[in-house]
């Protein structure tokens, strides 16, 4: 059964990720032809990158890189769930991404977004990342706006205008992972 990782990109203290990302989970756990998790970086301890080797070698030295990197591996691919800080994805969630090669490679990679405009600017910047690992990101995400979609910016009501965008997300991102299969 293809596996989705789901990761809530931000350990910030108050955080709105984990409630945005328990809703993909909710609407996306009524599949049945797909297994979807959450994967919380506040599970994982990673420092700021303490590799001596890039990550493209896969010689890991650090327990806490080689847990990550056999979760990460264990999916066929990503719903990432960002927030925007200073136009750009959090520094824990690049962090996290920056530890691994490999285990990313060949997957596709979806995106839920929330911030002022959207969060549409810190997406902008993980397609970038995405191509570079060669990862499949699909065209269509859910941007989340703090003034709409969040009461005092804090707890989160999504409009069900979403739904069709992040359902369309999720078959994109189950579409490309069973076609990237045989790369990986």
């Amino acid at each position: 059964m293809t596996r989705i990782g789901i990761i809530i990109g931000s350990t910030r203290p108050g955080r709105n990720g984990e409630a945005v990302a328990k809703w993909v989970h909710e609407i996306a756990s009524q599949r049945s032809d797909v297994e979807f998790e959450l994967v919380d970086l506040l599970d994982y301890k990673l420092p700021h990158l303490d590799e001596a080797m890039p990550p493209s070698l896969g010689q890991y030295s650090q327990p806490h890189t080689r847990e990550w990197a056999a979760k990460i591996a264990s999916f066929d691919g990503f719903v990432m769930v960002t927030p925007e800080y200073n136009h750009s994805t959090s520094g824990v969630l690049k962090n996290a991404i920056d530890y691994l090669y490999a285990e990313w490679n060949n997957k596709a990679i979806g995106f839920v977004s929330y911030g002022s405009v959207g969060g549409t600017r810190a997406v902008e910047h993980l397609r970038l990342v995405a191509g570079e690992l060669q990862m499949a990101d699909v065209r269509s995400q859910v941007a989340l706006s703090l003034f709409t979609d969040f009461e005092n910016f804090s707890v989160f009501r999504p409009s069900d205008l979403h739904l069709d965008g992040l359902n369309t997300m999720l078959d994109q991102v189950m579409s490309w992972s069973n076609a990237l299969a045989s790369l990986r």
